[in-house]
């Protein structure tokens, strides 16, 4: 099954992100429909579904429809820019370990995408970071600490008291978020990398994302040129 939903890359990209999604359907097979109707004009590169069964609909070569409006490292048109798999999940529910297994093996395989690519594990990255407040996928039951442990992510351990908000967001801003508002900056924060935390900024967000920044921070201007 392919999808027709694609085009060139634009102005000579070439992917150096993955943009992780979830279906939101009912079945792989529901997903896999929608992806390739020429009606709907959305698709992604690959579609893993529950059972471990990975789909390529678009040549990763190829521009898939997948990430939309939004920004990474201050950085427009993702979909230039990198790859989008679908994970077959409803948003509510774990993510199953064949599934798991099989976007692992997709991403750090003999042939997999990173090494094929030249991707850098920061720039595995989930639709909410790229497009916070319009998209929430894969959202807080997705196992972004396992990935990392693989080395196909990012993750942070840190633990710090201080609060500081300029601080944080300076950080974020460094790891690679766009510009937003202080509440929603810290909802998708937490999505990625806190997801049981609630309340105010504490001094572990603020930890979080200063650990990040030193690790994997980059500069703005050269990113976004």
């Amino acid at each position: 099954m392919k999808s027709p939903n694609f085009g060139e890359r634009r102005n000579g990209l070439r992917p150096e992100l993955v943009v992780i999604h979830y279906t939101a359907m009912k079945d792989c097979a529901s997903a896999a429909r929608a992806l390739c109707d020429p009606e709907r004009e959305v698709s992604a590169h690959y579609l893993i579904g529950r059972d471990g069964e990975v789909l390529e609909l678009v040549d990763p070569d190829m521009r898939a429809w997948h990430a939309g409006k939004g920004e990474w490292c201050g950085a427009d048109d993702v979909n230039s820019r990198s790859i989008g798999i679908e994970l077959d999940n409803d948003g509510m529910s774990p993510f199953s370990a064949p599934l798991m297994e099989a976007l692992e093996q997709l991403l750090l395989g003999p042939s997999g995408l990173l090494a094929a690519y030249g991707i850098k594990p920061q720039g595995v990255i989930g639709h909410s970071d790229m497009a916070p407040g319009r998209k929430i996928d894969p959202g807080r039951r997705f196992d972004w600490k396992r990935l990392a442990r693989q080395g196909a992510a990012v993750w942070s351990e840190a633990v710090g008291d201080v609060v500081d908000a300029t601080a944080f967001r300076r950080d974020a801003m460094a790891f690679g978020y766009g510009e937003m508002d202080d509440d929603l900056l810290l909802e998708v924060v937490r999505m990625r990398f806190r997801p049981w935390a609630h309340g105010p900024l504490d001094g572990t967000d603020c930890a979080i994302m200063a650990d990040l920044s030193k690790r994997f921070g980059v500069d703005r201007d050269v990113a976004g040129a």
